[in-house]
């Protein structure tokens, strides 16, 4: 059974994620202040994160698969019509982003994380907005 307290929970933690790089963030600084660049990274790293466990939640409750990886959440969840496949395809991209924050598998790509500030952040909004819609 879905824990609605605990998945509301995860869904604002991302909505307060993407309100806080919108207001906070200064992307035209990331290449000169590691400050910003850290809280970018950072912030970014929580919500994709709290977007993931939203996910594995929804799906382990749902009885939708089981995922061998964090970005399978995603393309299980399109596959049982939670989301579109393009969205799952992007938050897929950004589970991998995640990985290499958090992680440390490759050095951090100050474009890439410029991108997905500048770019990407409603696909975590679309993705909150869809779950909401499910439950």
């Amino acid at each position: 059974m879905t824990d609605a307290a605990l998945l509301a929970k995860k869904l604002a933690l991302v909505e307060t994620c993407v309100a806080e790089l919108r207001r906070l963030s200064r992307p035209e600084e990331l290449a000169h202040d590691i400050r910003e660049q850290r809280f970018v990274e950072h912030t970014l790293q929580i919500a994709i994160q709290a977007a993931l466990d939203a996910a594995s939640h929804v799906v382990s409750d749902q009885r939708l698969g089981e995922p061998r990886t964090n970005r399978e959440l995603f393309d299980l969840l399109a596959r049982a019509g939670w989301l579109q496949s393009q969205l799952a395809a992007t938050l897929e991209r950004m589970a991998g982003f995640r990985n290499v924050l958090v992680h440390g598998y490759d050095d951090v790509d100050l474009d890439v994380v410029r991108d997905v500030l500048e770019h990407h952040l409603d696909d975590l909004i679309h993705f909150v907005r869809a779950v909401r819609l499910r439950l």
